[in-house]
Formats: structure tokens, sequence, C-alpha cells
């Protein structure tokens, strides 16, 4: 066949061109075979891949894909049961619908027959008749007397309710939003059925002037047992004629050892207050705890003036190499307290521990008044009397500062005029917070008398506070304010010293 093809005759060319066809034909024709084509020197037909391969090549893909869609269907009702299922059987768990089925499952006409079947039985009878009873021991209360005493009592709590739980004003929502969240009290109403906890009449707003006055007792025992050194004799007496007030320091007794040696060197220091400056003391006498002193000092003061005065007592150690060290004091506010002055009067006096002179800022007289219905309280600043001098012409500029705290924290603050070159001012301002009625046990006053500086910080010359939770005058003046409502209650307060940043 080499030897045909390469005479290159155009028969044999067209020939072995048509077998070269039928090889590669699929499928090859009958009678052609792979071994005649290869005696042709011919390329064999390709053979086709077969039906088994591409059927499995088919099956493998459709599982597959049957597989992933099966996992995706698993992990999206696990999702679905994780976020939508357990949260709405909690919630249908939780509903007091299923707690408490309603009245009308409960009535069902099956349940209503075999009730009255139970009703029938005598045993059944006997049981229900116990149970309705307060006691074994008390007779049966008529249903008429029971349906009266009911309707007494949510008459008297609806005229409670109105009587002392107003309704908020719009201005109180500033003073609310700086309280925290449990100092809310919401009101609900309930309609005509009472809760168990409204049988008794709600007390919030409701003032008890009985527990104010056991307040103010025990602040009366608590001062009483404040610390004593010892006690002090002297005797006051005006001099008409010569407009002088005459203090005769007499004796002291059971005085405290402030030496190693179990002993005292004691004496006294006497002011007439608010004048600091006209310092008057007794001899030091050596080594005892009982001194007489029989001592007169002369005071020169008006006798118009000696109702502002006070007479302050300082009883002292004397140390010669060492500062002096201080027993106590005694301070008489009412020089009229023991006598008319007119003729001399002996006065024994605790003398109260103290380690330091005890400095006099002066007074502030003011006035509260609180309105339930409104819930206004209203602060009247009237005036002031002996401030301290804060500057160097021996005046001050003062004027009052009024803050609102609630926990220790400023809600609100409000200031008076200020007065030039005076230490008496007088004002005659009021300032006004509202404050709801359930909140009132929550909130204090504080009344800091200050001194304008043109240049610089202003200074503060003294404080006062006022409130549930202030001490002495400060909490009485505040519960009398609260057992007298819609009445202006006026006192003198002594300023002490504070804290500037309040």
């Amino acid at each position: 066949m080499n030897g045909v093809w390469e005479t290159g005759e155009p028969r044999c060319q067209a020939a072995l061109a048509v077998l070269a066809s039928l090889c590669r034909a699929r499928p090859p024709p009958l009678g052609l075979d792979v071994e005649t084509c290869r005696s042709f020197e011919l390329e064999p037909p390709e053979r086709s891949p077969s039906a088994a391969d591409a059927g499995t090549s088919v099956s493998l893909l459709t599982v597959v894909v049957i597989v992933c869609g099966v996992a995706l269907v698993a992990v999206f009702l696990f999702l679905f049961w994780k976020l939508c299922w357990m949260p709405w059987r909690n919630k249908e768990a939780s509903s007091p619908s299923s707690a408490n089925p309603s009245p009308e499952a409960l009535q069902s006409p099956s349940s209503r027959g075999n009730m009255a079947d139970k009703l029938k039985d005598p045993n059944t009878l006997g049981f229900l008749e116990a149970a309705v009873k307060i006691s074994h021991t008390s007779p049966d209360i008529p249903a008429e007397v029971q349906r009266s005493v009911k309707e007494h009592i949510m008459r008297h709590t609806r005229l409670q309710r109105q009587t002392t739980e107003p309704a908020s004003s719009t201005r109180h929502t500033s003073f609310k939003r700086h309280l925290p969240r449990q100092m809310h009290v919401s009101s609900v109403d309930y309609g005509n059925e009472l809760p168990p906890a409204a049988e008794q009449p709600t007390s919030i707003g409701r003032i008890k002037p009985e527990l104010y006055k056991q307040k103010s007792v025990d602040g009366d025992e608590a001062k009483t047992e404040a610390k004593t050194c010892g006690k002090i004799n002297f005797s006051l007496r005006y001099d008409y004629e010569n407009e002088t007030l005459i203090v005769h320091i007499l004796k002291a007794f059971d005085l405290p050892a402030k030496d190693f040696c179990g002993s005292s060197d004691p004496y006294v220091k006497i002011y007439l207050l608010p004048d600091r400056k006209c310092k008057l003391q007794t001899r030091v006498h050596r080594k005892t705890l009982n001194p007489t002193f029989d001592e007169n000092f002369h005071f020169p003061v008006p006798y118009e003036e000696l109702a502002d005065r006070k007479l302050h007592l300082s009883v002292f150690d004397f140390d010669r190499f060492s500062r002096h060290d201080m027993i106590g004091e005694v301070i008489l506010d009412n020089l009229f307290e023991a006598s008319d002055l007119s003729q001399e009067t002996s006065i024994w006096k605790d003398i109260q521990y103290a380690t330091s002179e005890s400095v006099d800022l002066g007074e502030i007289m003011f006035s509260l008044c609180y309105l339930p219905t409104a819930g206004r309280l209203t602060l009247t600043v009237i005036k002031c009397r002996n401030l301290k001098a804060m500057d160097i012409t021996g005046y001050s500029d003062p004027y009052v500062k009024v803050s609102l705290l609630c926990d220790g924290r400023r809600l609100k603050k409000k200031k008076t005029t200020i007065k030039k070159n005076t230490l008496n001012p007088v004002y005659n301002e009021a300032i006004i917070f509202d404050i709801p009625p359930e909140n009132m046990d929550q909130v204090s006053l504080l009344i800091s008398v200050m001194d304008y500086d043109r240049v610089g910080h202003n200074e503060i010359i003294g404080v006062c506070r006022v409130g549930i939770n202030a001490e002495g005058l400060g909490r009485d003046h505040w519960n009398e304010m609260l057992a007298y409502p819609r009445k202006p209650i006026a006192h003198w307060h002594s300023l002490v010293e504070g804290n500037p940043r309040l």
C-alpha cells in the first residue's frame, strides 16, 4: 500500500481518502474494524465516552446538589426554631391568660353542670359555709353589710387620694428629670376594683405632725448628751445710768486636767457678740480645777441692743511655753434668759467641749411656706444681721444663694440681689421651687450668704441647711412648715462655716 501511495496516482489517493473518512466515521460501517484501518496505516476511529460514564457523573452531581440543599434547609429550620419558635413559646407560657384561665372558660356548660351537682351535696354546702365565715366563732356577715362596708372603703379611699395626691403639674417635669428612677411614684387607677394593697388609704404626701415632734424630742436629747467640761458661775446686771452691761465672773467647778501634774491653769475670755474687738479676760489661777475668779467686766451697750447681743465665755488653760489649750465655751443667746437684768442674778452654765473658739458669722432670717396642692415651696429671705466683715472697709457686699439639693446633688440654685457695704442687709425677696409632695422627704435647701467681690471669686460668709435630714433648728423649721401647710413659718438661723462648692 505504501508503494501505491508513493506512485501518486490520483485514483489511489481518492480511494485512500474515502477509506480514511470511513475509518473516522462514528460508528464505523460494517466490515470495517480497527485492524483493517491499521493495515492501511490510517487513524482508527475515536472512542466516544460511554453512556455509563456519563450517567455516573450526572448521578454524583445530583447527589452533591441534594446533600447541599438538605443541609441548607436544616440550617434554616434550626435558625427559625431558635429565633422565632422559642421566644414565642416562652411568651405564651408567661402570659397571664395561659396561667389564669378566663372566667368564660371556667364557666363552660359541663363545668356549670358539675358545680351544680356538687352544690346539691350537703357535705359540700357545709364546707363552703365554713370557708365563707371569718372564723369558726364569729357569726356570718350579711351580704348587705359587706357591700356597704366595701362602698364606704372605696369612697374614703377616693377622697383620701384626692386630698393627698394632687395631680402633678407640668412645672414638676423638669424637677423629676433630675431625680433617680426609683424616686418616681406612679399613680395607678384601679377603677371600681380595689387591689389588696389599697385596703388602707395611701400615705404618700400625708403629713404626720406627731412623727415630727418625736424627731424634735430626739434632737433635744442628743443636744443634752453633748460632752461637757465642768460648770461656770457668773451673773449679769445692767447699769441704766451708764448704759453698761456688767458681767461678774464668779467661779468655775470641776474643770478637766490639762497639765501632766493633773491640774490646770484656767482663765476666762469674755466677748459680747457680735463685737469681737472688745475682748476681756480674767486672771490666770494656778494649779486648780475649781478656780474662784470674782471679777467684774463692763461692756458699754444701749439697752435697746441687748436683745441682739450674745455673751460668749471661753475657758482656756494657760501654758507658758506653748499655745494655750482651750477647755470649752459657753454661749448665752438670750441675755434676758435668767432675769430682766435690773438686778444681779447668779447663773450656772455647763461648759461645752471645744477645741477652738467658734467664730460668730451672723444670722439670717427667712420664712418657709409649702402649698401641697400646687407643689410649690416658697422661701422668703427677710434679712440678715451681724454678718462677718469680709472687706477692708469693715463691711461686706452680701447676697443670699439658695440651692435645692437631692441626695447630695444640686438640682437648682437661685440668688437674691446684692446689698452694698452693710452687715445687716434687708432683702424681703421670695424664691420659689416646684417640688411634688411625694418628693418633699428627699430634698433639702442649702442657704449660703456670700460676699460679692468685683475682682476675684465671691467669698462665702456662712451657710445653714433646712430639710428632713438637717440638724437642730433646720430640721425643726422644715417639720413645722410641713405640719402647717399654706402658712409662712419664719425663724432666725445662725450661720456656720460651709463648703463653698455646694
